[in-house]
């Protein structure tokens, strides 16, 4: 009886190893993931934060700027300017 449970003991113990190893692998590749994302982010980041200017001022430009692409439509059409 004493033999079996060492046995058993063993077996379980060996189980528990190979699971270990598993979850560490998993876990090396996630990190490397995990670490690639945040590079990836950091990289993005500054096109994404507020450059400090104002919302105003973006919708004034944003206006400008399509403005002027429909004044371009408008001459790329033959449409007179005057």
């Amino acid at each position: 009886a004493k033999s079996t449970d060492i046995e058993h003991k063993t077996a379980k113990k060996q189980d528990e190893e190979q699971a270990l190893q598993v979850k560490s692998t998993d876990l090396e590749g996630t990190q490397k993931e995990l670490d690639a994302a945040l590079a990836y982010f950091d990289k993005l980041k500054p096109s994404c934060v507020d450059a400090g200017i104002s919302y105003e001022d973006r919708v004034a430009r944003r206006k400008e700027e399509i403005e002027s692409l429909q004044e371009a439509l408008r001459i790329l059409n033959g449409e007179d300017l005057a």
